[in-house]
């Protein structure tokens, strides 16, 4: 078991990003059969619908909200009302994924072939090729101790601009700055770009008790998909046994004998992918959850709609 602040600087993939294989992914991605988009209009109350191509059919106008495209904005009701009104449409297959990224101090922990940062920079990166490969343009936002913005971009440059920019805020070091998941939800709302898919990454160990309306007002500007990433221990009992800890330099052992201890152990571990997989399931999101050792193709597959074609 294995926690630590710093990073081997060749990307091993399993502590640390490796940025060949990201861009490697690319094929995987080639190899699934595409299913049609899971799209969502941009007003509150319409439900989902699986669309194949663009279309613009105008469906109302609203007052203009930080984040929408201004090249959307209703000119006739806002010379009429004097304020900003910005048109939406009653399916809008323009599409657009924003990633958020997860990149808190816990997600640098793993004891299944690697850290969860590793595996959730994975998942995003197949989310980026998936989305750029069904004529979506892609970008992403991390939380946690980094908080830059990559803004959507289309093609396969948009992808690889994903990739790249997931292995250069995984090589930074790690701090131990918290931003609760609300707060970075609510930074999502405003840099939205027109976004009309979201894919939230992360272990739930930042979720707050503010993220379930957090969701909901994002939840009604776009669709809203969660992938939940932990670590094997995280979500079952460990053996009985002695386990290695190594945290920011620092070793110790921990001694786990008792069922009572290893499931104290295996709740106190998992409280954030719990907290995180109950809030989704209670608000009727699509989400997921993997493990370190897991397929991260499969699971994003699973949320965007992918299917994987018979080999």
């Amino acid at each position: 078991m294995n926690a630590v602040a710093s990073h081997p600087a060749d990307g091993d993939g399993r502590s640390q990003v490796a940025l060949a294989e990201l861009i490697a992914l690319r094929a995987r991605v080639g190899r699934a059969r595409m299913a049609p988009l899971l799209s969502r209009a941009a007003r509150s109350g319409q439900q989902s619908s699986r669309l194949y191509g663009r279309g613009m059919d105008y469906a109302e106008s609203r007052v203009y909200q930080a984040g929408d495209d201004v090249r959307r904005l209703d000119w006739r009701l806002t010379a009429r009302s004097g304020k900003l009104h910005t048109k939406l449409f009653q399916e809008d297959r323009e599409g657009c994924l924003l990633i958020l990224l997860d990149t808190h101090a816990s997600m640098h922990f793993g004891t299944r072939v690697r850290f969860k940062s590793v595996q959730a920079a994975r998942a995003a990166a197949a989310a980026a090729w998936y989305a750029v490969r069904a004529g979506e343009r892609v970008g992403v936002m991390a939380f946690g101790h980094a908080d830059p913005l990559l803004r959507p971009q289309a093609g396969p440059r948009g992808a690889l601009a994903v990739c790249g920019a997931l292995a250069e805020w995984d090589a930074q070091p790690v701090s131990g700055r918290v931003e609760p998941l609300s707060d970075a939800l609510a930074r999502a709302g405003r840099v939205l770009h027109g976004a009309s898919r979201v894919l939230l990454v992360s272990d739930g160990f930042s979720c707050d008790a503010s993220a379930r309306q957090r969701l909901r007002d994002l939840g009604r500007h776009a669709g809203v998909s969660v992938l939940v990433v932990a670590d094997a221990l995280e979500l079952a009992p460990a053996p009985p046994g002695r386990y290695p800890l190594e945290h920011a330099g620092e070793r110790c052992e921990v001694l786990l004998q008792s069922e009572r201890q290893r499931g104290d152990f295996q709740r106190a571990l998992g409280a954030g992918a719990a907290r995180l997989g109950e809030l989704a399931q209670s608000l009727g999101l699509r989400w997921n959850s993997i493990d370190t050792a897991a397929d991260a193709f499969d699971a994003v597959s699973g949320l965007l709609g992918a299917r994987r074609t018979t080999r």
